[in-house]
């Protein structure tokens, strides 16, 4: 039952974001045109990291027609913190503008933190390392499985569970997957190998310019390489010398051949086994 309650207020929580939008000046909520240099970054902000020339593009779009919507932010004691709208934030700063309209929102720390995760999974703001940790800490704040978190966000419980899965490939390989050296196909692929192998694919992706399909072949490929062979199967391929015990066996008038490290004795009738397990008891 707790996770129900948890989902639904999460649920409330991506209409009170929409709601803020559209009814700029509720009787909770004011619009106003605040100083940039009085607004400081969500300390929660799951984003990391920002396309300088899209920022650009949109710095200059703003430049041009001026912001479209406000940001939304909170007041602190010294000024505002904002909630959601970072993007705009940067741009406007590149524009060089002094102010920006925004939603002051009635907030706490929790909701900065919802808000923030929400605003970029619902703009799909977010490269695909930052919306694995966003969904996690999502599931950790509400206490949702995958199933109710898809339900809550409008995604697909695959995308949910694939997406976290991004979080168990090594350091490297995020950090390229960030970057947009490889893309979230060949990330998905490559979740289940070692650091090594990992390594080994990142270097022909970025090399080869391999295509997810090539990847996917060169996995396969790895899987059914045989082991190089143990010591005792090293073992097991060398020669001995035969040369004394089949001389023995020869001695008693059986037929012998060796091989390696194998060495064949046969049999004519019952009587030549007889005669042979003789020598061996007491």
């Amino acid at each position: 039952m707790k996770s129900q309650k948890l989902g639904r207020g999460l649920d409330a929580l991506l209409g009170e974001i929409d709601e803020a939008y559209e009814n700029e000046g509720s009787q909770y909520d004011a619009v106003l045109e605040i100083p940039l240099k009085d607004i400081r970054p969500n300390p929660f902000q799951p984003r990391k990291s920002f396309d300088e020339t899209a920022l650009l593009e949109l710095a200059e779009s703003i430049k041009n027609d001026g912001l479209i919507q406000p940001i939304v932010v909170t007041e602190d004691i010294d000024g505002y913190i904002l909630i959601a709208g970072e993007r705009r934030l940067r741009a406007s700063k590149l524009a060089k503008l002094k102010e920006i309209r925004a939603v002051v929102l009635n907030s706490d720390e929790q909701k900065m933190r919802q808000f923030a995760l929400i605003e970029n999974i619902q703009r799909e703001e977010l490269n695909a390392v930052e919306l694995a940790e966003a969904y996690t800490e999502l599931i950790k704040l509400h206490d949702v499985t995958h199933d109710e978190l898809a339900n809550i966000i409008h995604k697909s419980r695959t995308h949910i569970t694939n997406t976290l899965r991004l979080l168990q490939l090594a350091p490297k390989t995020q950090k390229a997957l960030v970057e947009k050296k490889i893309s979230a196909g060949h990330a998905k692929v490559m979740v289940g190998l070692n650091e090594k192998d990992q390594q080994l694919i990142l270097n022909s992706i970025i090399g080869q310019k391999l295509s997810v399909r090539e990847v996917e072949a060169m996995i396969k490929s790895m899987k059914n390489v045989e082991p190089a062979p143990t010591d005792s199967v090293k073992k097991s391929d060398a020669n001995y010398d035969f040369a004394q015990l089949k001389e023995k066996f020869s001695a008693l008038g059986l037929h012998v051949k060796a091989s390696k490290n194998k060495i064949t004795v046969s049999f004519v009738s019952q009587d030549e086994i007889d005669e042979f397990l003789t020598h061996f008891r007491n």
